[in-house]
């Protein structure tokens, strides 16, 4: 048995439009939880599982698998059919799992500091800045249209993310932008947005 906990419009968005790249949807019991939102709006819900009451939550038989990236890998490792990311041994494994952990540990602490204006040398030394981080996309986008190769991936869906929440975040570098945009007509993305509508109507 799979359950995702989910809230609509949040992080775990993107676990469903994983879930649609997956073609898993009728395969994941999916429980709609309410979470604590960054505008005060909302509280933690009592039947959310979670330890800190966030989402996304997988539970699998038991067992819970938390932090997106996380649950990315687990999917993506037990839904191999869709070739939606590189298995362990093969070529662009070692630069899919750099991908996923370079979003949690650089990009979000990046974007969070970007956005409240926050300065300091140790935040730059240890986490870089936003600029590195579209420096470093840029560079690993100038010859492939996506991350890991010609084929859109989970490491597109995952770093594409934040740029799909705050627009005002994407560059002018067209090589980034064109990135987010061809990321942006994925087939899931209607789907999720379309769920999650859905789901907030009930």
């Amino acid at each position: 048995m799979l359950t995702l906990y989910h809230s609509p419009v949040s992080r775990s968005t993107r676990l469903i439009r994983l879930a649609y790249e997956l073609d898993i949807m009728e395969q994941l019991d999916i429980r709609i939880v309410s979470i604590r939102r960054f505008d005060g709006s909302g509280q933690p819900d009592s039947s959310n599982p979670h330890p800190e009451g966030k989402v996304p939550l997988l539970v699998h038989d038991g067992e819970m698998i938390w932090e997106t990236a996380a649950i990315i890998l687990y999917l993506t490792d037990l839904f191999p059919h869709k070739r939606f990311a590189p298995l362990s041994g093969e070529a662009k494994r070692g630069s899919y799992l750099s991908w996923l952990a370079y979003y949690g540990d650089v990009v979000e602490p990046t974007i969070v500091f970007s956005r409240i204006g926050l300065e300091h040398p140790l935040l730059h030394t240890t986490f870089r800045d936003f600029n590195t981080v579209l420096r470093r996309l840029s560079s690993a986008l100038s010859d492939s249209a996506f991350l890991l190769g010609p084929e859109y991936s989970a490491a597109d869906l995952l770093m594409s993310s934040p740029f799909h929440w705050f627009r005002e975040a994407i560059p002018e570098d067209s090589v980034v932008r064109d990135w987010v945009e061809r990321c942006a007509t994925r087939p899931s993305m209607q789907a999720a947005a379309d769920f999650d509508e859905r789901q907030s109507a009930t």
